[in-house]
């Protein structure tokens, strides 16, 4: 083969890799525990589509999310929580989805609903036994998540609770609220909806139960948005333009209903 000949075939191999490339890496996510049964079902699903292109998730919480995305260590931070103010100077949040905060107790507690007021003074130390609120005479054990959750800020939101939670355990995944609630006859505990499970009982608030028709009526008021948050003036690579674009598409809705939350795509 002649040089010239060589050198044509080299470029066409490049060309081809580049093509080839625009598609055919990773997409790394980082943030909201609470986001876990979303971004698994999406990725497998996008993987099962574009089987050279893997999405990675890094379970680190929502305030981590975003500080990985703002200081460009992921291509999509991911935030249960809505950006604040200074936040939106420099990033952007796109809802995916909405979320309805559950309010979760041990399955033998006789409680089955609370009133918002209720829970702004139980986790606020203002009422302290199971008995003020129709159940048995049993200190309220209080669980919570760490500084930075987006759980928390969702439901300290709600409540009007921020800095002022008496809290007796601050745990760092949804999964640990989950469990220690189940454990605890006397706890009380917030996780995301669609991570409830048949080991805790969720309470009614306001008499009303958590559902995709509540949430997007808001007649259920502890409710937040899940975002995919990315850095203003940085342009995602190919791969992970369109797989945020297809997390947002109608192709994606089943999926993120059968994570348990509401989507945002019409």
């Amino acid at each position: 083969m002649n040089l010239f000949k060589s050198l044509k075939l080299t470029a066409a191999l490049g060309t081809l890799a580049i093509a080839t490339s625009a598609f055919a890496g990773t997409v790394s996510t980082d943030g909201s525990t609470s986001m876990e049964k979303v971004i698994g079902l999406l990725s497998e699903s996008y993987h099962e589509a574009h089987p050279q292109t893997n999405v990675t998730y890094n379970p680190t919480g929502s305030g981590a999310g975003i500080a990985a995305a703002l200081e460009g260590r992921c291509d999509i931070g991911l935030s249960s929580r809505d950006l604040k103010d200074k936040e939106r100077q420099s990033l952007t949040g796109t809802v995916v989805a909405l979320d309805g905060i559950a309010m979760v107790v041990n399955k033998d507690n006789a409680v089955s609903d609370l009133t918002v007021e209720q829970l702004t003074g139980v986790y606020t130390g203002k009422i302290t036994n199971w008995k003020e609120l129709g159940g048995a005479d049993r200190p309220i054990v209080l669980i919570g998540r760490e500084a930075g959750s987006g759980t928390r800020d969702g439901f300290e939101s709600v409540t009007h609770t921020k800095d002022k939670c008496k809290y007796r355990q601050e745990l760092t995944s949804t999964g640990d609220v989950i469990t220690t609630v189940s454990t605890n006859v006397n706890a009380i505990g917030y996780a995301s909806l669609s991570a409830v499970g048949k080991k805790v009982k969720p309470l009614t608030i306001n008499g009303v139960h958590a559902s995709e028709a509540t949430i997007l009526d808001g007649s259920y008021k502890l409710q937040r948005p899940f975002l995919m948050v990315t850095r203003k003036g940085q342009q995602l690579s190919p791969d992970a333009q369109d797989f945020m674009g297809y997390a947002l598409s109608a192709e994606a809705k089943p999926l993120i209903e059968k994570a348990g939350v509401v989507p945002a795509a019409k």
